[in-house]
């Protein structure tokens, strides 16, 4: 029985369904600081600081992120101020409040009625896409 159960957790690792492929910021928990990982981070809480998931970035209703995101896919239905750059696919759900810039595909962009967007749209796969350091954020250019 031992060795079938640790069978199952190892294909699911390999499948990359592993228990380490998610992080969450749970309700009432407040992050100061960066978080980079190869999965998907899911924010119900509050970050302050850059977000780099590889898999994904999953904002809740109650969550907010004061600062950069990067990943591949981002779903948003809570709060973001900063930029937000997804490479392949876009969610802004109804409850979402967006105040930066965002750059994503315009064929993987899904913006429902009523989310709240206030700041500047890059569309497409042309440009930069990587957040810019931290250095010269202020004053960077985008080629």
């Amino acid at each position: 029985m031992l060795g079938r159960k640790e069978t199952e957790r190892t294909a699911a690792v390999r499948a990359g369904g592993g228990e380490a492929s998610m992080s969450i910021i749970g309700p009432g928990m407040n992050i100061v600081g960066d978080i980079t990982t190869d999965g998907t981070v899911r924010v119900e809480g509050r970050v302050e600081g850059t977000i780099r998931a590889g898999k994904a970035v999953i904002v809740g209703r109650g969550g907010e992120i004061i600062g950069d995101v990067a990943t591949q896919d981002a779903v948003i239905g809570g709060r973001i101020r900063g930029t937000l750059v997804a490479e392949s696919r876009l969610e802004l759900q109804a409850s979402s409040d967006i105040e930066g810039q965002i750059r994503a595909p315009e064929q993987h962009l899904l913006l429902e009625e009523g989310a709240r967007f206030n700041g500047q749209i890059q569309m497409g796969s042309g440009g930069q896409t990587a957040i810019p350091s931290r250095t010269g954020a202020e004053n960077s250019t985008s080629a």
